[in-house]
């Protein structure tokens, strides 16, 4: 009887196994204006960057595979609302325009701080001073610090397709002035000489970065927030960001 059944107990070891390697893969959104050390996109495909290491392993510490998904910001934001994405990471609720109720929020996990960024030779400024000035924006990115500015046309936005491309435009002298993340103008920096790099000009703001994960059966919702968790207490986070600094 026990010979009989050995083989009967292998063969539902090997179904699991197999039904494990089925499960499809974990579908993050990536926002194609975003711009290294946060993700290198080439050829319409996410290639590495923190944000790239980040949702894979997240997606490796829940037994699935990560698809990557780069599409424009204002088209994340439809398939968010259709729930055709399963996890966003890098966002803050200020960002979005609408509630998603089919999704939790995990915890933050980190923090943005957005910065008005002119040239080298440029003095300190404040928003105050800002009236009347064009300002390098990425296209599809909120900014509810200037949203009023905004409105009033008394700021004008300048957008370009990634934030990249925004501090290249500055670098050039096409305006004065834009907005750019720290992380993302360090190491815009990095390739300048000296007397030629950016400088931040003021604080815009400083806004603790979530996932957005979508809760439902054929998702992992609460691994994957225990998940983040544990990257975060175990230093994973803080090695990941290190890599790129």
């Amino acid at each position: 009887m026990r010979m009989r059944l050995l083989p009967f107990a292998i063969l539902c070891l090997l179904s699991l196994a197999a039904s494990a390697q089925e499960q499809r893969p974990l579908r993050f959104s990536v926002t194609e204006g975003w711009a290294m050390p946060m993700i290198r996109i080439e050829d319409g495909r996410a290639t590495s960057g923190i944000l790239y290491d980040l949702q894979t392993r997240l997606a490796e510490k829940v037994g699935r595979r990560a698809e990557l998904l780069v599409m424009p910001r204002l088209r994340v934001q439809r398939l968010l609302a259709r729930g055709e994405i399963d996890v966003r990471c890098y966002v803050n609720p200020s960002w979005l325009s609408e509630p998603h109720h089919q999704y939790t929020w995990s915890q933050p996990f980190m923090v943005q701080r957005d910065l008005i960024v002119g040239r080298h030779d440029e003095a300190d400024i404040s928003l105050a001073q800002l009236p009347g000035e064009r300002l390098g924006t990425v296209l599809g990115f909120s900014y509810p610090h200037l949203d009023a500015l905004f409105a009033s046309g008394q700021v004008q936005r300048e957008d370009a397709r990634t934030q990249e491309l925004v501090l290249e435009k500055l670098e050039a002298g096409r305006y004065r002035y834009a907005v750019s993340n720290e992380l993302t103008l360090a190491w815009f920096n990095r390739g300048l000489p000296e007397e030629k790099r950016l400088r931040a000009l003021a604080e815009l703001s400083a806004d603790a970065l979530s996932c957005l994960v979508r809760d439902a059966p054929d998702v992992p919702t609460q691994a994957l927030l225990r998940a983040l968790v544990q990257m975060k207490e175990d230093g994973e986070l803080d090695a990941i960001l290190s890599r790129y600094r």
